[in-house]
């Protein structure tokens, strides 16, 4: 019976990222075929992740991403099932190589069929699962293309935000910076009220209506009253119109036009685990 020896274990470790006994036994399975060792390796990452299909990769690392001239954003989730693995060195540095190559991907499927290590993304995530023993799957993936953009991960790679803006002024860099925290901190459900979902706006013109009557104001005054806790509901919900963290007293809008009367806030993706 063929005996690995340990210099060709630890290779096809380096390799795949597998553990010490696992390349062993598959060594002695292939007989010392090394690519075919590789493919053993893989084909039991396959059947762990057939395995673990139905488990929840709750956990993972969450990794916004700008690309060189701050015109693509990309917001890219590596999800598993325990905290322990997503703060993981390896597992954060895959989940940011998935984030950059997604800066190129037209969409997740896309993604999933890169090539990655001479095997697609979406089979580099079944090897890791049988590496690992977790369920590993990308579980969110969003992008955005703007004049400027910037990104914002918060600790623990947790929440990732980009913001876009419309020109690339001076001082656009630490602007995007500071909406995409926003995003981060403040969860907008939409830029502005125009992009509120109408569904959004008729209930809690609904709840707002409900709660009058209950209070007993006069039917002739309900509408206009809820009308102005609608605006109210803008106000502290959409990017533009929110309180800017870092000073109470100006909206995020106009602390965007402090530094450029010209410069708007045009999009925002975020996401949060």
């Amino acid at each position: 019976m063929y005996k690995a020896t340990a210099a060709e274990v630890s290779k096809l470790r380096n390799t795949t990222g597998a553990g010490m006994m696992d390349s062993k036994k598959a060594l002695e399975e292939a007989e010392g075929d090394f690519e075919k060792a590789i493919e053993i390796l893989r084909k039991k990452g396959q059947k762990v992740a057939a395995k673990r299909a139905d488990r929840d990769s709750v956990e993972g690392a969450v990794i916004a991403m700008v690309n060189g001239d701050h015109t693509k954003g990309v917001i890219v989730s590596l999800n598993c099932e325990t905290d322990f693995v997503a703060k993981n060195e390896d597992f954060v540095a895959l989940a940011k190589r998935l984030a950059e190559m997604g800066l190129e991907s037209a969409d997740k499927d896309a993604l999933l069929n890169t090539q990655i290590d001479g095997i697609t993304v979406g089979e580099k995530l079944s090897e890791q699962t049988g590496v690992i023993g977790e369920k590993i799957e990308i579980g969110n993936f969003q992008k955005i293309e703007a004049p400027f953009v910037n990104a914002y991960i918060h600790a623990g790679n947790k929440i990732g935000a980009v913001a876009a803006l419309s020109s690339n002024v001076n001082g656009a860099e630490e602007v995007a910076k500071e909406v995409a925290m926003q995003v981060a901190a403040m969860n907008p459900i939409a830029l502005n009220e125009d992009q509120v979902d109408s569904a959004v706006i008729e209930k809690e013109l609904e709840i707002a209506k409900d709660q009058l009557r209950q209070e007993g104001k006069p039917e002739n005054m309900v509408e206009n009253i809820a009308k102005g806790k609608l605006n109210k509901f803008f106000k502290e919900n959409t990017l533009v119109h929110q309180a800017f963290i870092k000073d109470g007293k100006t909206s995020v809008s106009d602390y965007v036009k402090s530094v450029n009367p010209d410069l708007e806030v045009v999009g925002f993706i975020r996401y949060s685990l």
